[in-house]
């Protein structure tokens, strides 16, 4: 815990609040981190303001409520205050970071530390450290190059924008949090970075919210039949998350096992649901490759779903998949292994390090749908495998509760405000 006068902390997450509900194209791992992060910090005595660009003139400017005592979601205008893109945001960032400026100064508020998430944010942490003259400390949650060196297509790929503010910020930014080793050398590599200003601290996990159901229990509450089996996809529908190397899987192992399928669903949390009339270009395409594939009935476009839910969905599944192109980290994992369920994932990045092979879930081959799909068969048919995997999971997740986590965020709020000499081994190590 801090001593003295509380630590006060300025969250900046401009372009999506972490309030919003999951699943749409702004809003994901990052949302949740950011909310669960502010929630901690302040059971922990620390003052944390959420500043976040107003996406609706009618909801209240201040939210005093909805992260619990010591932390607050301000929505402040950027720009008109209904959704924008990323580059129509950036555009509005001076507006945003003087709006912020004034606020603090309403309200005599001084703060010690600028927390930003996303290049964004980063870019309206450094134009703040100018008026406040306070450490910065960034995290970027995915980087452009790692991005574009994986894009699938021209629409993917990000612009020399996002790349010049990010390498920017990496010259600029007092300490940067990378969530992996694999990041961190990503930095350095593609950005430049200086290794000593890198702190490695992973995301946590809400062990008390996602944590194991009953299968009976849960499918109940998903409203599954006894007998049906789960396999779950959770995320931003695009193509960097490699949602149609899953249906192309499953078509293979309705070909060559029709017995793996009975009373088999694959459920994709994420993006419209199907009653919504403007649907995303991505999630038409796949709506479409699943109709090519045959796969009518197998398959549940579930749309965004909110948090209180998703343990029962996870809990429900017989594996959570996670086919991604890239992932700097991958909450999903860790929120499903929480839930006792193993996880079938690409070993890039984050779900590398996360999922544990032949431990905690399985790996496989970025972009192969034969190797995926046998890899899905192989947890189906082996309920004692599924088991050992569900308990190895629960027992890992363990080591990211966020009670953990934060206590190092606070330790690194600490040292760049030079209030503690602190012991330099970092805590990620023991993870």
């Amino acid at each position: 815990m801090t001593t003295g006068h509380p630590l006060r902390i300025a969250m900046l997450s401009v372009h999506t609040c972490p309030l919003a509900i999951l699943g749409g194209k702004k809003t994901g791992g990052m949302n949740v981190y950011v909310r669960e992060l502010s929630t901690e910090l302040a059971k922990r005595g620390i003052c944390v303001d959420v500043f976040t660009r107003s996406q609706d003139a009618s909801v209240p400017r201040v939210n005093d409520t909805a992260l619990g005592p010591g932390a607050r979601v301000i929505h402040l205008p950027g720009g008109p205050e209904y959704p924008l893109s990323i580059t129509q945001v950036y555009h509005h960032l001076p507006q945003f970071v003087e709006n912020v400026r004034a606020f603090a100064e309403a309200e005599s508020a001084r703060y010690e530390v600028l927390h930003s998430h996303y290049w964004l944010s980063g870019w309206a942490a450094l134009e703040l450290k100018k008026v406040w003259r306070v450490p910065v400390i960034h995290m970027f949650h995915t980087l452009g190059r790692m991005k574009n060196r994986v894009a699938q297509s021209e629409e993917e790929r990000e612009d020399e924008l996002r790349i010049l503010t990010e390498q920017d910020i990496v010259e600029r930014a007092d300490c940067i949090v990378a969530a992996t080793a694999a990041e961190r050398i990503q930095l350095m590599w593609l950005y430049g970075a200086d290794m000593r200003r890198i702190r490695v601290i992973p995301p946590g996990v809400n062990v008390s919210h996602f944590h194991p159901i009953p299968k009976r229990e849960a499918r109940r509450m998903i409203g599954m039949g006894e007998d049906d089996l789960l396999l779950l996809f959770v995320g931003r529908i695009e193509q960097i998350k490699g949602v149609d190397i899953l249906l192309r899987a499953l078509a293979i192992l309705r070909k060559e096992s029709e017995r793996s399928l009975q009373n088999l669903c694959l459920a994709i949390i994420g993006g419209a649901a199907d009653d919504e009339a403007e649907e995303d270009t991505e999630l038409k395409r796949l709506k479409t490759l699943g109709a090519e594939l045959g796969l009518d009935g197998l398959v549940a476009f579930l749309g965004a779903k909110n948090q209180e839910t998703l343990q029962y969905y996870y809990s429900a599944a017989e594996a959570v998949i996670m086919p991604s192109h890239y992932e700097s980290f991958g909450m999903v994992a860790l929120e499903a292994m929480a839930c006792g369920t193993p996880v079938v994932a690409s070993e890039v990045g984050g779900l590398a390090y996360l999922v544990q092979d032949g431990v905690t879930g399985l790996h496989v081959p970025t972009g192969d749908p034969v190797e995926l799909a046998g890899k899905i068969r192989l947890i189906l048919e082996n309920e004692a495998l599924r088991r050992e995997m569900a308990a190895a999971a629960t027992a890992y997740a363990q080591r990211y509760d966020w009670s953990i986590i934060a206590g190092q965020i606070e330790q690194l709020y600490l040292e760049v405000t030079g209030r503690q000499a602190l012991d330099r081994t970092p805590e990620w190590q023991s993870l």
